[in-house]
């Protein structure tokens, strides 16, 4: 069986693509990126590195081909990246890929407030109607991401968040990595939405403290937190993800955690303190 990665250069793919070469031969995987040259370790193992770019339709063909089963790592383009992750879910039905598993959010639905849900929602969609086998992987925001959040809360004494009460199930890239490894190998249930998540929800109390006793939570509304990410020096397209997936946090939209890593890689997911502590480790 041939196992394919796309995005294969970013963090994630790379991840997935270690967990791959551990029970995966490596002529058996495909990884496709639009850099093909960052991927020159991976060949000189005997890694087939292709390249495929989703908005060079033309690309996807040869780059999609004798694969079985294909990881679809949802790019970071919002909003115009829907286009070319349809572009690739039809060339994989065309050329004969059976089993799609796709990165997306846990509850992308209509009324998500993250700005990321119609993207996940609309290429969820385009999987079910595939005619193929598929796996959405819903994987919740990233616990790695929180360690520069804990360290400046550390360094400022000040937690500023929208969220609210709300908690979100952060879990790390390497549990994301290993649960699509597992969805590629494993003998897994098709036509599936998983939420992949941490073993519990994590609250900015939560951060807070894993902080320091002296870090201060201060809760703001969605205008007063863009105020402050704009007055940091951030860029206008992330301001806006951060606030909207604030007031997803805030909803409920990320609270739910399930057993999902454990079952598809076979360990528990890792909390946020266990990933902390290994860092400063």
């Amino acid at each position: 069986m041939i196992v394919g990665v796309t995005g294969a250069s970013g963090t994630l793919g790379r991840l997935v693509a270690d967990g791959l070469l551990d029970v995966v031969d490596p002529a058996d995987v495909v990884l496709t990126t639009r850099n093909p040259s960052a991927l020159a370790g991976y060949a000189a193992l005997g890694v087939d590195v292709r390249y495929a770019d989703f908005n060079e339709r033309a690309t996807l063909d040869g780059a999609f081909g004798g694969i079985d089963r294909l990881l679809l790592i949802s790019a970071d383009n919002i909003g115009s990246r829907v286009s070319g992750q349809l572009a690739a879910i039809d060339t994989a039905t065309r050329v004969g890929v059976s089993h799609i598993a796709y990165t997306s959010i846990p509850r992308p639905e209509s009324d998500n407030p993250a700005i990321v849900a119609p993207d996940h929602r609309a290429t969820e969609q385009a999987l079910r109607s595939s005619g193929m086998q598929w796996t959405a992987l819903r994987n919740n925001l990233y616990a790695d991401l929180q360690l520069g959040v804990i360290e400046r809360a550390r360094a400022t004494g000040t937690l500023i968040t929208n969220a609210g009460d709300g908690g979100a199930a952060y879990v790390t890239r390497r549990d994301c990595a290993a649960a699509a490894v597992g969805v590629l190998t494993g003998d897994v249930d098709a036509n599936v939405a998983f939420d992949v998540t941490g073993p519990r929800p994590v609250t900015a109390q939560d951060i807070a403290a894993l902080a320091g006793s002296h870090v201060e939570v201060v809760g703001v509304d969605d205008d007063a937190y863009a105020a402050e990410l704009r007055g940091s020096g951030l860029p206008a397209d992330v301001v806006q993800l951060l606030t909207s997936m604030g007031a997803a946090t805030r909803r409920g939209f990320l609270a739910d955690v399930s057993d999902a890593v454990a079952r598809l890689s076979g360990r528990p997911a890792t909390p946020l303190e266990a990933l902390l502590a290994h860092e400063r480790d």
